[in-house]
């Protein structure tokens, strides 16, 4: 039964759930402004009725507050991240991609057109003077430049993909750092929680560092409560399977140099992501997302043209015969001269490798394996594959474009300057080079037909010197766009441009001059046709993977602004809002404050009166 001072009880009551939603509420209009705050609100409930021996049966007691939650939307949260995560992608590409179609550019900087079209027209001034030193002169120079443009857009793409490479690091301790403050800030909700306090703005911390996650790559988030009615919470972080935070503990990411190249033009120490507890981190997985997967794509991608064919090579064999590969060209080579090789599920080093051509023109790989080491079982037709398949135009997909033109180009270029002579009436020499990286000695590919350095047979490597002297033999797969140069002899001795066939009594033509001029417009050179074409290709082909990125990155900014708004109207803070209820919350205080002066009065004239 209720005492005689039960109405101030309830008065107060009504005072205390009064002031908490006005401390609420002041609380809300303070955190308008700051990133990731969701909106709190004040559950009341009646308080328990009291049974009184009156017909009216029972009494209120007053208001209970329940607790102070979040207005927070699972489903949002779960869009947003999901979303988060391809604008992170789509972002990060469109950076990348813009970067790649700068130096393309062929509008804004003298690129490949100019340096192409003032090449050929040296030539045309030689074939008009062929015995002109000074033509000759502009032939080399204009040749060099032409080199030169192609070591700057080798340089160019070496350092995006070295920045994208760094990028991943960085990604991977943002991955880190983020994984330890949630394992941490989880451990305060709970130990807060469990007493019986509340933890919404520690919450708001964790949910923001989620978020910042989202991007990076993508995660999926479970948070359940253990045991019953205790206050605390499990909660986990998965990528791709893979638990990064399990509550209070957490996994890290840990960046390691790769020991071997997977592509030819690929820099050194390309890093691979171990977890902590020692399994890969699967970065070819194509439910990974964010940044992450941009970054690995933007570094790794090959437009799906890995490396593949067929291994039938016995058991205690120490090398690994390939055939029926997807590889039958020297210029699209594109396999480091060493690294590893995947024959079934089996991984196997290799050393180096020769290619020769059987009876029906088809490549025939040899693959030198680690000394040491030997093929581990038969194999009748394994699949054969060097890397993976990375279904994007990457650094070395565009890094195997520029190598495929500068070997074609120069093949094509050397084979008609080689049939004639210099002024001097010697030998046409190879016009254009590449130079040996360690002995800093220009190659040579032809010297006669039945010469192995022709093509027919190539080598990972040239062969090694036993002299200074000794010729460096090797092959076009050795010449690439980062050492791609008119031979120095040439160079050096411009008299040893090759204008003509024969030279009889200092007298030349200009036969072999008029044929290499005709290459320009040679369009059986590539599938694309004539070299101008074949680059015009590959810069078009650019522009529109850039500016599919960066329409893809636009609509995925729009996406993920709609879907902030679409938040924003359950957990954001509406000021308006916020002032109506520190309104109500007012009046309400007031009303209690009232009903306690009434039952003040009620009481006084009780006591004092009575007692008189």
């Amino acid at each position: 039964m209720p005492n005689t001072f039960f109405g101030l009880s309830i008065s107060k009551s009504g005072l205390y759930a009064s002031m908490g939603g006005i401390n609420t509420t002041a609380h809300n209009i303070s955190n308008t402004e700051t990133k990731g705050y969701t909106r709190q609100i004040v559950n009341q409930e009646a308080s328990s009725a009291l049974r009184v021996n009156h017909s009216y049966g029972m009494a209120g007691s007053g208001v209970d507050v329940t607790g102070v939650v979040q207005m927070r939307e699972e489903y949002f949260d779960v869009k947003f991240r999901d979303n988060s995560t391809m604008a992170g992608e789509y972002l990060s590409k469109q950076h990348y991609m813009s970067e790649i179609e700068n130096y393309f550019n062929e509008v804004k900087i003298e690129g490949f057109t100019t340096t192409f079209n003032s090449m050929f027209d040296s030539l045309q001034e030689l074939a008009k003077n062929p015995s002109d030193l000074t033509c000759r002169t502009q032939v080399t120079n204009f040749g060099q430049s032409m080199c030169e443009y192609f070591n700057s857009l080798a340089t160019s793409m070496t350092a995006i993909q070295k920045e994208a490479n760094f990028e991943i690091k960085n990604q991977a301790d943002r991955v880190n750092s983020y994984a330890q403050q949630i394992a941490t800030l989880t451990k305060q909700i709970n130990m807060l929680e469990v007493n019986g306090g509340t933890a919404n703005d520690l919450r708001d911390q964790r949910n923001v560092l989620v978020d910042e996650l989202s991007t990076i790559c993508n995660i999926s988030v479970t948070e359940n409560v253990v045991g019953q009615g205790v206050g605390i919470n499990s909660y986990v972080i998965r990528i791709d399977g893979q638990t990064l935070v399990d509550t209070y503990e957490f996994n890290q990411l840990i960046a390691v140099p790769q020991e071997n190249k997977i592509n030819q033009m690929d820099t050194d120490g390309l890093y691979k992501l171990m977890w902590s507890t020692g399994q890969e981190f699967n970065s070819a997985s194509a439910k990974l997302g964010g940044t992450m997967a941009a970054l690995f794509e933007v570094r790794d991608g090959n437009n799906n043209e890995a490396f593949k064919g067929k291994a039938s090579t016995s058991y205690g064999d120490e090398t690994l015969t390939v055939t029926m590969t997807n590889v039958n060209d020297v210029t699209k080579l594109n396999i480091a001269p060493e690294g590893k090789i995947t024959v079934g599920h089996r991984e196997y080093s290799y050393t180096g490798f020769t290619v020769t051509e059987d009876d029906e023109g088809n490549f025939v790989y040899e693959f030198e394996l680690e000394e040491g080491t030997f093929v581990t079982k038969d194999y009748d037709e394994a699949d054969v594959i060097i890397g993976r398949d990375v279904n994007y135009k990457g650094i070395p997909y565009y890094m195997a474009q520029l190598n495929e033109f500068v070997r074609t180009f120069s093949r094509e270029f050397n084979k008609v300057h080689t049939q004639g002579e210099d002024l001097r009436g010697a030998k046409g020499l190879d016009f254009f080079n590449g130079a040996d990286i360690v002995t800093g000695k220009d190659y040579v590919f032809a010297q006669s037909e039945d010469d192995e350095a022709n093509g027919i047979v190539i080598r990972s490597a040239a062969e090694e010197l036993e002299d200074e002297n000794s010729i460096n033999y090797g092959s076009y797969y050795l010449v690439t766009a980062a050492n791609f140069k008119v031979t120095t002899e040439v160079y050096a001795n411009p008299s040893k441009v090759a204008a003509s066939s024969a030279i009889v009594d200092g007298i030349e033509n200009s036969d072999i001059a008029q044929q290499l001029i005709r290459l320009k417009t040679d369009s059986s050179m590539f599938h694309q046709g004539a070299p101008g074409a074949f680059f015009q290709t590959l810069v078009a082909e650019i522009g529109i993977d850039s500016a599919k990125a960066q329409q893809f990155a636009k609509n995925q900014e729009n996406i993920c602004a709609s879907i902030t708004n679409q938040r924003l109207s359950v957990s954001g803070v509406d000021t308006e809002e916020e002032s109506m209820n520190l309104i109500r919350y007012r009046f309400a205080y007031n009303l209690s404050s009232q009903a306690i002066s009434v039952m003040n009065q009620m009481y006084d004239k009780l006591i004092n009166y009575m007692g008189a």
